[in-house]
């Protein structure tokens, strides 16, 4: 099943950010260190921020099995880019022992989902090339590549 996430997910949604932050850390620790992307209070806050829906996939027993950031984005009156409304996943995470049993796509389905129920153009994620799971599986859910960030370590 997936819900919105609630206060009482946030000791989980904490262990699976720092199984994140650990991926990226061991592909690129020059530039991410160990730890994790929110704190506790960090968290709460963002529960409360209905333009930043926080998914959670649970069990049977309402345990949190992997997580789903989102941000809701519109850029109205940009000199440059139309004002779509779009979905942005921040991160999507499942419990590094449950992978392969598909709890990843259900979370990426609910996210496209609430993208459609909100009226949104697209949804837009960013994948690190260091993590190259993560982009076969956003890749086998039907995306392609919006734009590619590069650079030049001095």
């Amino acid at each position: 099943m997936i819900r919105i996430a609630t206060k009482k997910d946030i000791p989980k949604i904490l262990d699976l950010l720092s199984q994140v932050c650990l991926v990226h850390h061991n592909g690129r620790p020059d530039i991410f260190k160990v730890g994790t992307k929110y704190n506790e209070n960090e968290l709460k806050q963002l529960l409360c921020d209905n333009t930043r829906p926080i998914l959670v996939s649970v069990d049977d027993n309402d345990n949190v099995r992997g997580y789903c950031f989102c941000i809701f984005q519109q850029h109205i009156n940009d000199n440059v880019l139309t004002d779509v409304k779009t979905l942005y996943i921040d991160d999507l995470c499942v419990d590094e022992s449950l992978r392969g049993k598909h709890i990843g796509k259900e979370l990426y389905q609910a996210a496209l989902d609430l993208a459609k129920q909100n009226g949104c153009y697209n949804l837009t994620l960013n994948v690190w090339s260091c993590n190259p799971s993560a982009l076969r599986f956003y890749e086998s859910c039907g995306l392609t590549p919006q734009k590619i960030g590069m650079e030049i370590i001095l």
